[in-house]
């Protein structure tokens, strides 16, 4: 519930500086009166709310945490279980693949940071997504997602660009895990 109000009270406590500021600025309260004195607080505090509801409105939505959590329980639940009877998909043979392509020590690092297959990439407007905070720290769950809708969107007309691709996105999941941002990723080509 906490998380809920936490970006509309950053915007409103944002909004209330700018707008104080502002409004001694252009016209200093005389403080003559109670009357225009209530007058001044009332108009701030209309414009204050106004601006934090515009503020947040303009911002969208972040990252849906109960989602991710949904993919975070899924995912664990799917890998207790026995495998499938069904063969896997292309899709997976593609990441499977290009998993097997990493050098071995990035593999054992993958042991603790599952790699998921999601159908969210349009949602995201990404091939894939690192969640966490680097193979150096343990404060939270190391996620790597990789969107299956939004890659055979792009590529999957042409089956070795699809397969490019893929292992292109994971090692740029990789490489975010190990602890490089998203400038220096794009620096290694990734």
């Amino acid at each position: 519930m906490r998380e809920a109000f936490r970006a509309p009270l950053k915007a409103a406590a944002a909004a209330a500086f700018t707008v104080g500021t502002i409004l001694f600025l252009v016209n200093p309260p005389s403080l003559s009166g109670a009357e225009d004195l209530l007058t001044l607080l009332g108009g701030a505090t209309a414009l204050v709310l106004l601006t934090a509801w515009g503020t947040v409105a303009l911002m969208g939505e972040g990252p849906d945490e109960r989602e991710f959590e949904r993919i975070v329980r899924r995912s664990e639940a799917l890998a207790r279980m026995p495998p499938p009877d069904a063969p896997p998909s292309e899709f997976d043979v593609l990441l499977v693949d290009a998993i097997d392509r990493l050098p071995r020590e990035v593999q054992e690092l993958l042991e603790a940071a599952p790699v998921v297959v999601s159908h969210r990439g349009r949602e995201h407007r990404a091939y894939g997504h690192y969640f966490g905070d680097t193979v150096a720290r343990e404060n939270y769950p190391d996620r790597i997602v990789i969107y299956q809708d939004t890659l055979e969107r792009d590529f999957g007309h042409d089956p070795e660009l699809l397969g490019a691709q893929v292992e292109r996105t994971l090692r740029h999941e990789v490489a975010h895990h190990l602890g490089w941002g998203e400038r220096g990723v794009r620096e290694l080509g990734l």
